[in-house]
Parts: structure tokens; C-alpha cells; sequence
């Protein structure tokens, strides 16, 4: 009598989609799916494998040139630092486990391969209880149990009509899929890259993340892309848009993609005050990524078109007294504060300024102008004990 092995079948195509095997692990899951088309792992990893398909990793979008591919000078080290090789002397090199570690039972009895009835449970009576005995001591389930998989059952809307799409988008109650985390994401990534279906993932994305209660980040960020991607398929091309989505990128730190859609941006103006508002954000992230020469010059080219903007006069104060130009700091400080009396920026600045330069008096009636525009400032609150500390000891 022979015995033939053969592993579970959606355990198969899991392999094949973690070895980037995505067509095998596809047409693997659609055999599944004849059979169970209900069978909602078999679902979700098939969703997944066709994603993977058309996927484009958007932070990774440069392509490398002949510079880079000849000039490349990675390589990998051809002896092991000491210490790290798995050749130990004294260890098995044949590819199992050593003799001096041996898996154990629960009791503590190293397991020798041979079933005692006696010792791990009371003896079987009869031959149907002893099949039915389970063989591990990791579990208590009967061998019939333990080799099955637990199917989680789908709904119709996941039922595939063999000529017609995978998924019927029209079927779909993205209300419900959006309180399934681990069918939700999956789902949307398929219908956002492999469908190309921006709105239908833009009201998945919304649901999702209003069942998340708003603090799940990566629905965030879906939800963002979406959106603009459903204003660029409507017709929407202004500087708004591409200055918006230039932050977007800065933030998430794809920097090729931010300076692109500043220039687009740039483009596209139709007024001094816009391209006032894009020269602001390409100084602010220049800042951002420590290029002060660079923030100095679009802060003030911003002030070139428009000069009444209190948020750049406050930031070349800052650039200006890390320069160690304290007349001038004072000069820009003093401007932005009165044109913004409701900012609270310039009243701190000014505030530490006159701190460091010995004017108590100016510091401590700038930070109460401070505390006036934002009381739950909390670096406003610190220099104001502190300076009535100084007046106490006075």
C-alpha cells in the first residue's frame, strides 16, 4: 500500500507568491475557487497575486542609468566576519538539527519518535480511538482535524462567472469589505492598480478609514492618492493641485516627485500671489531637507511677489539669526508680527531673541504676546517661569 504526499493546494500557491511566482500562484487559487468559490483565502491571495502583476512601487520610480550600473561598486564578501559563519566546529553539517538539541514534549521529555500511550495518555481501548489519538504534543486535536484547513466562507458578492472579470465591481458592498481588515487592503490595492478604478477605491478608502476611526495611517495615505488621482482623471490641472501634491510628497519622502510637481506647479501659475505661496513651500522644504542657502533664496522670492507674507519674514529672521545677523532677525521679526498680530511664531522668536541678547524686559513682553496668540504653547509657557524667575531674584 503505498502512500502519496501532496500539500494543501492554497498552501502551494502561497509558496508560489512568496517565491514572486504570481501567474502559478493565480491559476492555483482559480482551481481553488472552482471548487470552494467561497473560500475567502484562496480570494484574498489570488487579489493579491494579480496586483502584484501590474504593481508599481511609487517611491522607486527612477530607472538606473549606464552610469550607475557600471560605476556600482556593491559587492558581496567572500569570507564571513569572524564570528558569524555557521560552520562551528563540532556541529552537523548535513542540514538538520544537531544531536544536542532535540525537540521536547510538553513535559519536558525529549521526543524519540516512538508513541508511549502510556506515558503521554491513557492506553486506547480501541483501534478507532487509537487513530483518533493525536500524534504531537504541540496539540490535542485528532490527526483527522489537524492535516484539514479552517475555510473562512465568502458572501456572493466574491462569486467569478467563468467568462467574466474576477471581480464584479458592481456586486461589491464596499461598506461591508471595509470592516474586514485583512480583506479591505487587499481589496483595494487590486481595485487601485490592477482595475485602475480610482473611484470606487476612493469610496473603499473613505469607508475604510472612517471605520478606523481616523487613525490608521496607511488609509491616509490611500485616501490622498486617490483623491488626487480622481481630480487629475476629472480635468483638474492648476498650480493648487500640483503645489498640494508636491507637500504630499515631501512628507512622504519621495523627494524626486516633490521638486517635479513644485516645477509643474510653478508652471502653471496665473497670479504673484500663487507663485508667492510655491516659492513659501520649496523654502520650506528645503529646510526641511537642510539646504539653507536654497531656503534663504526661495523665502525671498516669495517676498519678491508678495510682500505682505508674514510666514517668510518669520523664517529669513530665523536663517538670519543663525547667521549671526541679530539687527536684521529683529528687523524681519518686527515686520512679520505686525502683519500677522495673530501669529504666535514671531512673538516667541523675538522673545528668545531679546533672551539671548540680555533685553529681559522685550523678551518678557514679546512672550506674553506669545502666550495671547497660543496659551497651550508650551516652550512660550517655559521662558515665561523663567523670566519671572530672573524678575523675582531682581
Amino acid at each position: 500500500m503505498e502512500v502519496t504526499l501532496s500539500m494543501d493546494p492554497l498552501f502551494l500557491a502561497w509558496s508560489y507568491f512568496r517565491r514572486r511566482k504570481f501567474q502559478k500562484c493565480s491559476d492555483l487559487c482559480t482551481k481553488v475557487l472552482e471548487d470552494n468559490p467561497f473560500d475567502q483565502a484562496a480570494w484574498s491571495l489570488k487579489t493579491r497575486a494579480l496586483t502584484e502583476m501590474v504593481y508599481i512601487d511609487e517611491v522607486e520610480v527612477d530607472q538606473e542609468g549606464i552610469a550607475e550600473i557600471m560605476l556600482d561598486e556593491s559587492a558581496i564578501a567572500q569570507v564571513a566576519r569572524p564570528g558569524t559563519s555557521l560552520r562551528l566546529p563540532g556541529t552537523s553539517q548535513g542540514g538538520g538539527p544537531t544531536p544536542a538539541v532535540r525537540p521536547v514534549t510538553q513535559s519536558g521529555r525529549p521526543i524519540t519518535g516512538f508513541v508511549r500511550p502510556s506515558t503521554q495518555s491513557g492506553r486506547p481501548g480501541t483501534m478507532e480511538q487509537a487513530i483518533r489519538t493525536p500524534r504531537t504534543a504541540n496539540t490535542a486535536r485528532p490527526v483527522t482535524s489537524a492535516s484539514g484547513r479552517f475555510v473562512r466562507l465568502g458572501t456572493a458578492s466574491m462569486l467569478t462567472h467563468q467568462d467574466g472579470p474576477f471581480i464584479n465591481m458592481s456586486r461589491l458592498n464596499l461598506a461591508k469589505y471595509a470592516q474586514k481588515p485583512n480583506l479591505s487592503k487587499a481589496l483595494f490595492e487590486y481595485i487601485f492598480h490592477h482595475e485602475n478604478d480610482v473611484k470606487n477605491a476612493l469610496d473603499l478608502a473613505a469607508l475604510a478609514t472612517e471605520h478606523a476611526q481616523f487613525k490608521d495611517w496607511w488609509w491616509k495615505v490611500q485616501l490622498g492618492k486617490c483623491y488626487y488621482r480622481r481630480l487629475l482623471q476629472m480635468g483638474v490641472y492648476n498650480c493648487q493641485l500640483y503645489n498640494n501634491l508636491g507637500l504630499c510628497c515631501f512628507y512622504a519622502q519621495q523627494y524626486d516627485m516633490t521638486l517635479s510637481s513644485f516645477e509643474r506647479a510653478l508652471a502653471l501659475v496665473s497670479s504673484d500671489d500663487e507663485q508667492a505661496d510655491i516659492w513659501y513651500n520649496i523654502g520650506h522644504v528645503a529646510v526641511g531637507i537642510g539646504d539653507l542657502t536654497l531656503a534663504y533664496q526661495c523665502f525671498k522670492l516669495a517676498l519678491a511677489f508678495n510682500n505682505d507674507n508674514a510666514e517668510a519674514y518669520n523664517n529669513l529672521a530665523v536663517l538670519e539669526l543663525r547667521k549671526g545677523r541679530i539687527e536684521q532677525a529683529k528687523a524681519f521679526l518686527q515686520t512679520a508680527a505686525s502683519l500677522s498680530p495673530h501669529m504666535y511664531e514671531p512673538h516667541f522668536n523675538f522673545s528668545v531673541l531679546s533672551d539671548k541678547v540680555g533685553d529681559l524686559q522685550s523678551s518678557y513682553v514679546a512672550a506674553q504676546k506669545s502666550e495671547d496668540a497660543f496659551p497651550e504653547h508650551v516652550d512660550t509657557q517655559k521662558m515665561l517661569k523663567t523670566l519671572r524667575q530672573h524678575f523675582a531674584v531682581l
